[in-house]
């Protein structure tokens, strides 16, 4: 026979966690806009508190310390990169085809995620050594997977190039940097930006055209 006080409780388990990861989400949401917006020094905890309508013993109860909020900020930019390539491999078999997905993926995430790509590329020196380490080796992690699928391409006749690390180092330069510059209301719509950087990347790796 079915507990029904299991399931219940079960629920309550579920309902709460889900409550504390989103909580967790929008503080980090928050610190992230404020990182970019006054820069990490200038931005305190009583000031993302402040924003989000809470106490900032409200923050310490999810994060230890303003650090760990930007070493958090550091660790997501790369785990959505390297969901990026996970998303686009479930797509096809084609090096190609992963490739323009990937570019595709990696573009919007860019300019989703804008203030917090912005404090990823500013805020390094505020790093504490122990956790640069861990996320120096995050990004190798997403280089190797990048360069990997760069390779694949090579093997099977579909890229032309020298250098597949080399190569996957500037793709992944040439979309990041999009956030210097991306403004909602610019030249280029986000598709627009999208195909132009499916084109440019196609062109780097050799490939021949469709």
């Amino acid at each position: 026979m079915v507990n029904s006080k299991n399931i219940k409780n079960t629920h309550s388990t579920s309902m709460k966690e889900e409550l504390r990861t989103y909580k967790r989400e929008r503080i980090l949401e928050e610190a992230g806009k404020l990182f970019y917006e006054r820069g990490y020094h200038k931005t305190t905890l009583d000031a993302i508190a402040e924003s989000l309508g809470v106490t900032k013993p409200f923050i310490y109860s999810y994060y230890k310390n303003k650090t760990e909020l930007l070493t958090e900020i550091y660790s997501r930019v790369i785990t959505y990169s390297q969901d990026c390539i996970i998303e686009a491999k479930s797509v096809s078999d084609s090096p190609r085809k992963i490739i323009e997905r990937f570019v595709q993926l990696f573009v919007q995430l860019t300019i989703r995620e804008q203030a917090v790509v912005a404090v990823y590329f500013q805020e390094a020196a505020n790093i504490p050594e122990d956790d640069r380490i861990a996320i120096s080796q995050l990004k190798r992690e997403y280089d190797e997977q990048l360069t990997s699928l760069i390779k694949d391409g090579i093997d099977c006749g579909e890229f032309k190039v020298d250098d597949p690390q080399l190569a996957g180092f500037a793709i992944t330069g040439m979309i990041s940097w999009v956030y210097t510059w991306y403004r909602p209301n610019g030249r280029l719509s986000l598709a627009g930006i999208c195909d132009r950087m499916v084109d440019y990347t196609l062109q780097l790796l050799g490939a021949a055209r469709n």
